[in-house]
């Protein structure tokens, strides 16, 4: 009877949250292009791509670091998963991450997003064609993350990050928090087990400090007196750019499995959200799995991501996947996604994880 006290307050608590994004959706302007390391809204996670981003209840493999890192309290074995996602204009985004559970401590996992912007000419104002030299630039955030659940429809997570972000020779960084707790319920349970029932999951990614560049070619000797003699020609300058928040986003969804038949089921989930630099959106996401004995499991999703948002190129995501059973209690999963960007063409993104 505790419990359930418990879980109607949470639940009520939930609703609340929901009104926020309500409240807030007709304010303007959106502050659109106000934040940095926006590679952090991109996605990792096939599976979740694929559902349209709408994974925050319902993701319980290593690919929660990302999405809701409650999620790795679900995790049963060791897992490990490397994904890879080229993205807009021969630009390249990888992940990759590993976690460990621990018996009566929770579930402990590491992982690394990379951003690769490729090779560029560098250019000035008097020479617009180019000066002969290449530059790059490239981001990354590494983030320690920790999952725990605190009774069977209970758990919680979090995720401390280090997020860096480099152009030619200007760097600058920034720590972030990432926090989140998923619930199960038994509303709409199809076998009557809480464990089967409504999932509801949020998440606060990104809360940290501001990033700010720096380094040699902000550099710029000045004359301090330009119209007198004397040796002031080389004081040393500097120019100091503004600092930039990180794409905070909040997340708050469900998910449910309002068809399971034998060795089949289909999982439905919606996702809210509400970035501090766009208008509030809704993703949606729907996944079909069948049980094959003495192998495993096959999936096919969809979804649509950005519903409701001014302006977006996003919409329709796809994909499929299978997870393999391999002997000693081991596993090979591999997924695909897509999705369309609109006027911007599309993404295709590929991952591959083990359990151990």
């Amino acid at each position: 009877m505790k419990e359930k006290r418990i879980q109607i307050l949470t639940m009520l608590l939930i609703i609340g949250w929901l009104q926020i994004p309500v409240s807030l959706y007709a304010n303007k302007p959106y502050r659109v292009g106000t934040t940095t390391a926006n590679f952090l809204e991109i996605g990792y996670g096939a599976a979740g791509i694929a559902m349209g981003d709408a994974y925050v209840s319902q993701v319980q493999d290593i690919s929660a670091v990302y999405w809701n890192p409650a999620g790795l309290a679900f995790m049963k074995n060791n897992q490990t998963m490397f994904m890879a996602q080229p993205w807009l204009v021969d630009v390249n985004t990888s992940y990759v991450a590993v976690g460990v559970p621990v018996s009566n401590l929770g579930t402990f996992a590491l992982n690394v997003i990379h951003i690769g912007y490729g090779e560029m000419e560098v250019t000035t104002l008097s020479q617009q064609e180019g000066t002969g030299e290449m530059f790059d630039a490239n981001e990354f955030a590494a983030a320690l993350s920790y999952g725990r659940a605190i009774t069977d429809w209970f758990a919680f997570g979090a995720s401390v990050k280090y997020v860096s972000s480099q152009i030619w020779h200007e760097t600058g960084s920034a720590i972030a928090f990432d926090l989140g707790v998923i619930i199960k319920t038994e509303f709409l349970s199809p076998s009557g087990r809480q464990t089967d029932g409504m999932r509801i999951g949020m998440s606060i990614s990104n809360y940290g400090t501001k990033l700010r560049y720096d380094g040699i070619d902000l550099l710029n000797p000045i004359d301090i007196e330009p119209g007198e003699n004397g040796n002031f020609r080389d004081v040393p300058g500097q120019f100091r750019l503004s600092s930039w928040e990180l794409p905070l986003i909040f997340r708050i969804g469900v998910s449910m499995q309002p068809i399971r038949m034998g060795n089949q089921s289909i999982t439905f989930a919606a996702n809210a959200l509400h970035p501090n630099n766009n208008s509030e959106s809704v993703n949606l996401g729907l996944e079909y799995a069948v049980n094959i004995p003495a192998f495993g499991k096959l999936f096919f999703r969809g979804g649509y991501k950005a519903l409701f948002m001014e302006s977006s190129e996003y919409g329709l995501t796809l994909g499929a996947g299978f997870a393999m059973n391999l002997p000693k209690n081991t596993g090979i999963r591999c997924d695909y996604a897509y999705r369309n960007l609109g006027v911007l063409g599309s993404a295709n993104c590929f991952g591959i994880g083990f359990e151990f």
